[in-house]
C-alpha cells in the first residue's frame, strides 16, 4: 500500500504525518505536492512549507505505524 511519511520543519514536527491508502499517489505541481486517492486531492503542500515527504515501506508491503 503506498505510504509517505510528511515531516515538516524543524520546530512543527508536532504536524509530522503519516498518509498511506491503497489508491494514494502523489504529483508535484506547480510548486505544490499533491496527493490523490480514487476520489481526488485528498492533500496538498505548498513547496514553501519546507516539508520533507518521504515514500516509506517495510519488507511485508505495509507502511510503518507512527508513534
Amino acid at each position: 500500500m503506498p505510504a509517505y511519511l510528511i515531516r515538516h520543519a524543524q520546530g512543527k514536527q508536532r504536524d509530522d504525518i503519516l498518509v498511506e491508502d491503497p489508491a494514494l499517489t502523489l504529483d508535484f505541481e506547480a510548486g505544490w505536492a499533491v496527493f490523490r486517492d480514487d476520489q481526488g486531492v485528498c492533500l496538498a503542500i505548498p513547496g514553501q512549507a519546507g516539508a520533507h515527504i518521504e515514500r516509506v515501506q517495510d519488507p511485508a508491503g505495509t507502511a510503518p505505524q507512527k508513534e
